[in-house]
């Protein structure tokens, strides 16, 4: 195993918990002015960004649920305008209306970290063949491990999903060392194999 980010992946309880406390601190401020319905959930239990003073107290939050993203749809609870998103996603909606994302340039530097940071935490290297088997679509997953991949310097397969037999056929020519899928379908791939 080894570290993207040494600096933060292996810095003590102490230092990580400041860190979190002033991200905490800077985010609750930051919400409570630009997002009407969270600065109204925070009156509503009389609670000021100022009251909150490090991760210890994420406990007094108010809670936001799936449906308070589906009632704020689709913009709502974004904290930024929406002339500082360069990038939106969105749920399928299967079980209801569809989730909505934004993502500012920073949330996406901030994304492509921690994808490195888990795929190097994986045993990824610059050597690794990642073949990313999400899909492309709406979905998030496929394009943060593909910018993760390629922030470490591995090579990406962006096959998407589906198609079983030429993802195998791919994974055998290009020589896929890492297999970025839902669990269920890498067990499609397996029986497929079979």
């Amino acid at each position: 195993m080894g570290y993207w980010n040494p600096t933060y992946e292996c810095m003590s309880r102490e230092e990580l918990k400041k860190i979190q406390s002033e991200r905490l601190v800077s985010t609750v401020q930051r919400v409570y002015q630009n997002v009407p319905a969270s600065r109204e959930r925070m009156q509503q239990i009389n609670l000021e960004p100022g009251d909150i003073k490090s991760v210890e107290d994420l406990k007094n939050l108010p809670f936001m649920t799936k449906q308070d993203l589906r009632d704020y749809y689709p913009f709502g609870l974004f904290a930024v305008p929406l002339s500082d998103i360069v990038r939106l996603h969105a749920s399928s909606g299967t079980t209801g209306k569809q989730i909505v994302v934004g993502y500012t340039c920073k949330d996406l530097d901030t994304w492509s970290e921690v994808i490195a940071r888990t795929l190097v935490c994986a045993g990824a290297t610059r050597e690794s063949v990642v073949q990313v088997a999400y899909g492309y679509g709406l979905f998030t997953g496929a394009l943060g491990v593909h910018y993760g991949a390629e922030k470490i310097g591995a090579s990406v397969i962006p096959i998407s999903s589906g198609n079983t037999k030429r993802q195998l056929q791919l994974m055998k020519d290009l020589g896929t060392t890492i297999l970025a899928c839902t669990p269920s379908y890498a067990l499609v791939m397996i029986d497929e194999l079979r």
